[in-house]
């Protein structure tokens, strides 16, 4: 073996051949062996203009999230200029030749079986144990090949060679095998309470694909507004919304990115929006105090009325995820529910049995959403603090846990879900809340702390759960919440998020200690943009 080369330079302290690998989106990893592609780089025919002339081993290249593992050689590298090629080896990456032509400044080409000097070439292959977003990129002879087993994948190998030649920069020579930890990683926007542009939203789908995110939440209802055109009930909708044509341009540049947008209509209470259309539906106490935000679940024409537009934005939103809510009903914070509650205590003895709680009828509730989206081939999630412990009535095991809070009334810590077999996705409040104004106890997040301090494995607090439950935990997202909604402008809460999404990803991607510094990894940050 040539002297230096065969050794692999590994990022995120992962050992050689070894990472952890997504599926198709619902969890569990895979471990996929490396193979031994030193020698035939080290025989592959110098590009050098002289026989004379030799190059240092390479160096794993900088990048957000961190490549995984780099196989160095010896070589120039790679770097993008005016008539080199984009080829494909399968007209299925169209899409991703033609993205990464644009950006590069290079001549899409289409299917091609020849080769050219400076070609960058895009194959479906690979190692499906890797996993399905998992790719190989190989620099080698003036040229670079990125495969993987599906247009994800190749389309997250796009995404690192972006970030190795921006600005003028070299793809190393070598060989990088690459694939996400973790399969769910978001950002959620909440434009329900603060009305976001399109075009600034469709900003941060390519922010988003650039940083190897393919999630994208959109909370479009709540007590301060509801924002996306609606047909069937257009008198809930606010005056400050998004055009259905306008989130179908956001979806589709989101596809265009492995981006899913996972939409939210969360209820049975947060629905004030909703509410103010159709006052008859508003939870009233036995004293006829209205309970804000919160509908009358024993009356069937608010299950009529919501799972009417669970219906029509069905079609809007393609993608196989769908957020319930689920969260602080309000009949559940009083002393005693069925005490303040008689109609929701009867409709639950009437459905459930003698003895029965509202809690039960609040996740009857749930349920019976779950199969409304069901219906429409969704797999269902919804926040910790809409599954009650001790209920007879019982949502499906599909019903994916958004564990955000650990404060909540009779508040479960995360080991409880987990034992019980739920999958959950990571929006821990300590860490990945950015709440505009800071209201109550929330502090803007920091890049710092997420990229120093947490893990998927934390849900809750700053503890990790036990690695054994490592599997059943699909990702995590960043969430935008907008409380106070005029404490930012659109575009400060795009400067405020910037630092705090790259550390996210970075601990998605790999949860293992991280190879930079903070600093060094905030001055990469700023050098890509």
């Amino acid at each position: 073996m040539a002297a230096g080369v065969g050794l692999a330079v590994v990022a995120g302290g992962v050992g050689l051949g070894l990472w952890a690998a997504s599926g198709d989106g619902d969890g569990g990893s895979a471990v996929g062996p490396t193979g031994d592609v030193s020698a035939s780089a080290a025989r592959s025919p110098s590009p050098s203009p002289s026989p004379s002339r030799s190059y240092p081993l390479s160096t794993a290249p900088r990048t957000i999230p961190a490549v995984r593992e780099h196989t160095p050689a010896r070589g120039p590298g790679w770097r993008p200029a005016k008539g080199q090629r984009v080829v494909v080896a399968d007209g299925a990456l169209a899409d991703e030749g033609r993205l990464i032509a644009g950006e590069l400044g290079l001549t899409y080409a289409g299917e091609k079986d020849d080769t050219r000097a400076g070609d960058l070439r895009l194959a479906l292959g690979g190692d499906q144990k890797a996993g399905a977003e998992s790719y190989t990129m190989t620099v080698r002879g003036g040229r670079v090949e990125i495969s993987g087993p599906s247009d994800a994948g190749v389309f997250y190998g796009t995404r690192t060679l972006k970030q190795e030649v921006h600005d003028g920069g070299t793809a190393p020579e070598g060989v990088v095998r690459d694939a996400p930890a973790k399969a769910q990683r978001g950002l959620m926007l909440d434009i329900a309470r603060k009305h976001f542009t399109a075009s600034w939203i469709e900003d941060r789908v390519r922010e988003l694909g650039d940083l190897k995110f393919n999630q994208l939440g959109l909370h479009f209802s709540d007590d301060q507004g509801f924002r996306i055109e609606s047909d069937r009930h257009p008198e809930v909708v606010s005056e400050q919304r998004l055009t259905k044509a306008e989130v179908r341009r956001i979806v589709d540049l989101a596809a265009e990115r492995h981006i899913t947008v996972v939409p939210e209509i969360d209820s049975p209470g947060h629905l004030g929006a909703v509410i103010d259309a159709h006052p008859r539906l508003q939870l009233r106490d036995a004293a006829g105090n209205a309970a804000r935000g919160a509908v009358d679940i024993s009356r069937a024409d608010a299950a009529t009325l919501v799972d009417e537009l669970l219906d029509e934005y069905a079609d809007l939103f393609p993608g196989g995820q769908w957020h319930l809510g689920g969260d602080e009903y309000r009949a559940l914070t009083a002393a005693d529910p069925e005490a303040s509650y008689p109609q929701l205590a009867a409709a639950a003895r009437k459905r459930f049995g003698a003895g029965a709680t509202v809690a039960d009828l609040a996740t009857g509730w749930l349920a019976d959403r779950a199969d409304t989206v069901r219906a429409h081939g969704r797999t269902p999630r919804a926040w910790n603090d809409g599954f009650y412990p001790g209920v007879r009535a019982r949502t499906g095991d599909d019903v994916r846990v958004a564990y955000w809070t650990g404060k909540e009334i009779g508040a479960r810590q995360p080991v409880e879900y987990l034992s019980a077999g739920r999958k959950l996705i990571n929006y821990n409040d300590e860490f990945l809340y950015y709440v505009l104004g800071e209201p109550q106890t929330f502090v803007y997040p920091t890049g710092q702390r997420i990229y120093e301090q947490w893990t998927p494995r934390v849900l809750r607090g700053t503890e990790a759960v036990d690695e054994r439950y490592d599997g059943q935990i699909l990702g995590g997202s960043l969430a935008v919440w907008c409380d106070l909604a005029g404490a930012q402008t659109q575009d400060q809460v795009a400067a405020g998020i910037r630092l705090p999404l790259r550390a996210t990803v970075q601990k998605l991607w790999d949860a293992g200690a991280p190879e930079l510094s903070w600093t060094e990894f905030r001055r990469l940050a700023d050098r890509l943009g």
